[in-house]
């Protein structure tokens, strides 16, 4: 069973002690995969609002080149994500060809604003040819299930949904159903079993 490593990057109002990527880390390292959490520069620094996307996308880069030094696999290799701003910058970072996954776990991704939908983030998803798993509540304010289906519809990639029904955008209490979603998908695509959901 080949061992999998896992980049989890946090949403913008959190670190990497976000609950739902503590319980996604725990879970995979009990199944024997490796799993790093990360935080963005503004974070470490103590700072509340988000740098600028170029210094974002410049920390999933970095991160990724550490991750690999230092857990010794091949980052080409990883499957990158997390929560809401951190998965998106994974995504994108991935579409901009700046590093490689072989999947993307994109937990409440933030399709638009909420109230406005008429700014989708989505412009990158035609680049996404690797396995995506998006995990969303059903009230999420960031994007409807129809609207997020509508959207991953230009994604080549294989996409699975997990909708959490009557959770909003923070999911909040659903930590460990989460981080059994995104195992049991690993599992799926790396081990032979078919996912939840």
């Amino acid at each position: 069973m080949a061992v999998v490593g896992v980049l989890l990057a946090p949403g913008a109002g959190a670190d990497r002690a976000q609950p739902a990527l503590v319980a996604i880390d725990q879970a995979l390292a009990a199944a024997g995969h490796v799993c790093r959490r990360m935080d963005f520069p503004y974070r470490k620094t103590g700072r509340r609002t988000p740098d600028r996307e170029p210094v974002l996308l410049r920390a999933v880069v970095d991160e990724v080149a550490a991750f690999g030094a230092d857990s010794g696999l091949d980052p080409k290799g990883f499957v990158l994500g997390g929560r809401s701003m951190g998965g998106r910058m994974c995504s994108l970072a991935v579409a901009q060809r700046l590093v490689s996954a072989r999947g993307l776990i994109l937990i409440s991704y933030p399709l638009h604003p909420p109230g406005r939908p008429d700014r989708l983030r989505t412009d990158h998803f035609p680049a996404l040819t690797m396995p995506c798993l998006f995990v969303s509540g059903t009230r999420d304010s960031f994007g409807t299930p129809g609207e997020l289906e509508a959207a991953t519809a230009t994604i080549p990639g294989s996409v699975t949904h997990v909708w959490v029904e009557g959770k909003d955008h923070g999911l909040r209490g659903t930590e460990q159903e989460v981080a059994q979603v995104v195992l049991d998908w690993i599992r799926s695509r790396w081990r032979g079993r078919r996912p939840r959901g």
